[in-house]
C-alpha cells in the first residue's frame, strides 16, 4: 500500500493528513487478506455496504485500472468523490458514471434499465421498469439523440442537490 504521505498532492487534495491516515486505517481494516488491494468480497465485509445494490458499480468506478480490485491509490481517489471539500461538478460526474456503464460519455436506454434494475430488484416488473426508463430518456434527452449526455444529466440532477448527499464523514 505504501506510505499514505508518499502520494502526490493531486491524489490527496480533498483530504488533510489526518483524513488520509484514517482512510489508510480503514483500507487496512478492509484488506482482510493483506494483499494491498480490496476485492468485492472485502468491501462486502462492511455490513453497511452489504445491502447497497450499487456497490458493484461504485467499485467499478473506483477500480480505474480495471483489474477487478481497488488499491490504496484508487481507494483514495474514489473516496475523494465523497469528500466534503469535493466540488459539485466532481460529485455529479461520479453520479453520472454510475449509469454510464460502458464509459462512452452517455447513458443509454439499456444502461439506465440495468442500473435501475439493480436498484429496484424485483419490485417492478420489467415492462413497468422499461416504461419508466423510456419516460426518463424522453424527459432528459434534450437533443433527441436517444441517450443522456452528462450535460443533460447534470441539468436535472443539479437541481436535486445530489452533490450535497454524496459526502463521506471521516
Amino acid at each position: 500500500m505504501g506510505n499514505e504521505e508518499s502520494y502526490p498532492p493531486e491524489i490527496c487534495s480533498h483530504f488533510d493528513n489526518e483524513e488520509i491516515k484514517r482512510l489508510g486505517r480503514s483500507f487496512r481494516k478492509l484488506d482482510l487478506d493483506k494483499s494491498g488491494t480490496l476485492s468485492v468480497d472485502e468491501f462486502l465485509a462492511l455490513p453497511e455496504l452489504q445491502q447497497n445494490p450499487l456497490l458493484g458499480r461504485v467499485i467499478d468506478i473506483f477500480d480505474t485500472d480495471g483489474n477487478g480490485e481497488v488499491d490504496f491509490k484508487e481507494f483514495i481517489m474514489g473516496a475523494s468523490h465523497f469528500s466534503v471539500r469535493g466540488d459539485e461538478e466532481q460529485k455529479l460526474k461520479f453520479a453520472f458514471m454510475i449509469y454510464d456503464i460502458d464509459k462512452d460519455g452517455y447513458i443509454s436506454n439499456g444502461e439506465l434499465f440495468q442500473v435501475l434494475k439493480m436498484m429496484v430488484g424485483d419490485n417492478l416488473r420489467e415492462p413497468q421498469l422499461q416504461q419508466l426508463v423510456d419516460k426518463t430518456i424522453l424527459l432528459l434527452d434534450r437533443d433527441g439523440d436517444g441517450k443522456i449526455s452528462f450535460d443533460e444529466f447534470s441539468a436535472v440532477v443539479r437541481q436535486l442537490e445530489i452533490h450535497k448527499k454524496l459526502v463521506l464523514i471521516l
